[in-house]
């Protein structure tokens, strides 16, 4: 008798996980370019899974494929599941949120608060079976308060306007050798800006005991509990997080919660190990979170 096979994806804007499953048992995983329908096409999504899916699943057809992704709402969520339709060998396709496998992935099937903090930032109240309340993220130009595109906002910022010290401004450029130009030419003018914004948080996390960074992330994390978790039933449900800002910031942000009287319980990188648990699967995945 065949076993059962499934692709079980998370994607965010920077990273996709492709997880598949035989007969209930973890395989394998690879990782491609995050998908994201809000800032790519149909097309760009094609090369994406031709260029980086395709020559590692060697051809395999599989029964099921659930894709979980940021930007997969409506009729967003279509382009997607037809790009991966174009592309992928399946007996059927699932398009759901990040923010559910997300919910799947830190509370099973109970109810709580689930929260998102990665490139970018989302959160909603899911009851243990679907997501009934969602307070909108609104992307990195009108929201995504504390994700890694904020930070890497506020830091650019701080740097340009001589907020920070002299030596941690020096030691920014020594990092990472841009001009002001380039700054701008990266953040107003190339394609993901929320991903190059982003990709300047590991500097935060390295000079995380300088006051003014620690101070600069507490900011960026009160403006995410304010606007955010707190317009859900905090006091009243566990307050749970994936991603990977939340992550490698967990005393910070259990700090900002702690001084809002909001409990969190689960912080982990990826919600991927839960989302396996979710759907039964008997081997563990295994990730650094």
């Amino acid at each position: 008798m065949k076993k059962k096979t499934m692709l079980i994806a998370d994607s965010g804007t920077t990273e996709t996980v492709w997880c598949w499953v035989e007969g209930g048992c973890f395989v394998n995983s690879v990782q491609t370019e995050g998908i994201n329908p809000f800032f790519q096409s149909y097309e760009e999504i094609v090369y994406i899974l031709q260029d980086g899916l395709i020559p590692q699943t060697k051809g395999i057809s599989f029964d099921v494929v659930c894709f979980y992704g940021a930007g997969c709402l409506n009729e967003k969520a279509d382009i997607v599941e037809k790009a991966i339709r174009n592309v992928i060998s399946a007996g059927s396709i699932h398009v759901y949120s990040d923010l559910l496998a997300a919910a799947h992935g830190v509370y099973g099937h109970e109810a709580g608060i689930v929260c998102i903090m990665g490139t970018g930032s989302n959160s909603c109240f899911f009851d243990g079976e679907r997501i009934v309340k969602n307070v909108p993220s609104l992307g990195y130009i009108l929201g995504d308060e504390g994700s890694g595109s904020m930070l890497g906002r506020m830091l650019l910022s701080d740097v340009q306007k001589g907020i920070l010290p002299e030596p941690l401004r020096n030691a920014f450029f020594e990092r990472f050798s841009l001009t002001q130009m380039e700054i701008l030419e990266r953040v107003y003018r190339r394609p993901f800006p929320n991903r190059f914004l982003a990709s300047l948080s590991p500097f935060l996390v390295e000079h995380i005991d300088v006051p003014e960074i620690s101070m600069l992330v507490k900011k960026c994390f009160t403006a995410f509990i304010e606007r955010n978790v707190m317009q859900y039933d905090y006091q009243n449900y566990p307050v749970n997080f994936a991603g990977s800002i939340s992550w490698y910031y967990q005393d910070i942000l259990r700090e900002v919660a702690e001084d809002k009287d909001i409990y969190v319980g689960k912080i982990v990188k990826s919600p991927m190990a839960g989302l396996l648990q979710y759907y039964g699967v008997t081997d563990a995945y295994r990730s650094d979170s």
